[in-house]
């Protein structure tokens, strides 16, 4: 049903990029496109399949991987993923965007294997190494590969989609996320649950299918290691389709290059086929105010969304109050929420905002300022693992419904904090990078946006893993101040284009006023 549901969302989104075409395309470039963005967006999102598997292998691990183990673990990840786009970023931008992928893919899938003969070596007690130091190493060189995916999903689509189409894309790129948490999450469950030696008497349909694959009768240890193996195997047959079908600009698959009216349409871009130098770009995005404040904006975000994905499913079992409507269904609620962020986000900056990007994510802070904030009052209020007879508290008072209420109150607020952060990703890596950088930078804008979203992932992996380990308050308590920091940013960009997207707006607006005034004179 989950993957019913999600599908039929996939498919709206599909639905909506076909009647929007605020440009007036041709039919045939709106289904050369589509067959573009879709190949490479199903890879994308597989690859996030084979990046938070982490988490799911974390808790099917149990004792193998505590909380402070799995912290360091992606902690590294995300700190190689943040430092590796200080170059993958100009390389992307010099080698285009489909090289990128194919790098992305492949290099993830074979570390991703890596990692599967990793953990069978350590149940079948054959691994010498610490296992978390085995997965923090391959997880890292993984995470490294991993940097490649999203700067060149930005590149390809910033050939291919003009300033006033990008909120769509975001909308877009916030559903290719949201795909791949539900196929990390749901699916991910699915196989860790479907390969445990306990069976429940009516086999599963995934236990059916990886028995008749692995025969996993009979085994005398879990063959836990199928999280990582599986997603590995399906990034390859997708990197395949990319080599087929993939074009990095419309002039590849014979059309005529599109003027996408972002910052490398200004003037100040100079001769379009100049290459610029690694440390000219770096130069070029470093030195532009605009990108530095979407990177903060970024580090914000990077703390929300995995402060949420990767903790809410431990702290479910860890206290016992997980929602389990949400514990049981974590995937199919980060892509429905996520989908609804990030079309939300992009639908806002187009339609009401003249396609600018910071009021979408202002919006979506001011979001996560309340849910964090009430997720914050729920844990500090009463003990996470408090019960009504610890507090004290007579029946029919607040502490008393507070008790009760807890795990569905901290379940909506995560979902809908998952919602807004990838609205504001969406929006601002996605999306502003790819104006502000423009088409010709568009892989280090978003290097550098996606390096400070990495970051804090970072930061907070290794904070919560080391403070969520005595008491979970500390949990929302880490993530609430960096809301406040990423609405101040946001606020600050609100009326913020890049000059050629101005001017196209402004001779647009001359145009329909003219037409108008033609009218009137009829």
């Amino acid at each position: 049903m989950t993957l019913l549901l999600v599908s039929a969302a996939l498919a709206y989104i599909i639905t909506i990029y076909f009647l929007t075409n605020p440009l007036g395309h041709t039919r045939r470039f709106m289904w050369r496109r589509f067959v573009n963005w879709f190949p490479l967006g199903m890879t994308y999102s597989f690859l996030y399949m084979g990046r938070y598997n982490m988490s799911v292998a974390a808790v099917a691990l149990g004792a193998l991987m505590d909380k402070k183990t799995f912290g360091v673990v992606t902690g590294s990840g995300l700190t190689t993923y943040a430092l590796g786009l200080l170059f993958v970023g100009p390389l992307v931008d010099r080698l285009g965007g489909k090289r990128g992928m194919l790098v992305g893919a492949i290099g993830s899938s074979i570390f991703n294997f890596a990692m599967a003969i990793a953990v069978s070596m350590k149940l079948n007690g054959t691994l010498d190494v610490n296992l978390g130091t085995a997965l923090a190493v391959l997880y890292s060189l993984n995470m490294l590969c991993q940097s490649f995916g999203a700067v060149s999903t930005i590149k390809v689509k910033s050939y291919w989609f003009h300033v006033r189409e990008r909120g769509t894309f975001g909308a877009i790129f916030g559903t290719l996320i949201s795909m791949g948490v539900y196929f990390a999450f749901d699916w991910g469950r699915a196989i860790a649950n479907a390969v445990q030696l306990e069976q429940p008497a009516e086999p599963t349909f995934a236990r059916t299918v990886l028995n008749n694959l692995f025969a996993l009768d009979g085994r005398t240890v879990p063959a836990l290691w199928l999280i990582f193996a599986i997603p590995a195997a399906i990034m390859l047959v997708w990197a395949l389709i990319d080599v087929i079908l993939l074009k990095d600009t419309p002039d590849q698959a014979g059309f005529d290059p599109l003027d996408t009216h972002d910052a490398s349409s200004d003037e100040a871009a100079g001769d379009p086929t100049r290459k610029d130098t690694y440390l000219g770009l770096i130069w070029r995005v470093l030195s532009n105010p605009i990108i530095l404040m979407i990177g903060v904006v970024e580090l914000t975000s990077g703390v929300l969304r995995d402060g949420i994905l990767n903790w809410y499913l431990l702290f479910s079992k860890d206290t016992g109050m997980g929602l389990e409507t949400v514990t049981l269904n974590w995937g199919f609620w980060g892509a429905v929420t996520g989908i609804a962020g990030g079309f939300a986000a992009g639908w806002i900056s187009d339609r009401f905002f003249n396609s600018r990007r910071a009021p979408s994510a202002a919006l979506m802070q001011a979001i996560m300022f309340a849910t964090t904030g009430t997720m914050l009052l729920c844990l500090t209020l009463v003990p996470a693992k408090g019960t009504l007879e610890s507090t004290g508290a007579a029946p029919g008072s607040f502490t008393a419904w507070l008790v009760g209420a807890r795990p569905a109150i901290i379940g909506i607020c995560a979902v809908t904090t998952m919602m807004a952060v990838i609205g504001v990703h969406s929006i601002m890596s996605g999306t502003a990078t790819a104006d502000f950088g423009g088409k010709r930078a568009a892989g280090t804008a978003t290097g550098i946006a996606d390096a400070c979203s990495k970051l804090g992932a970072a930061i907070q992996s290794f904070v919560i893993g080391y403070l969520a380990t005595s008491d979970w308050s500390y949990w929302p308590m880490v993530l609430f101040p960096f809301t406040i920091v990423g609405l101040v940013f946001s606020i600050r960009m609100w009326t913020l284009l890049p000059n050629a997207t101005r001017k196209y707006l402004a001779e647009v607006e001359s145009r329909k006023l003219a037409e108008r005034q033609a009218k009137r004179g009829l």
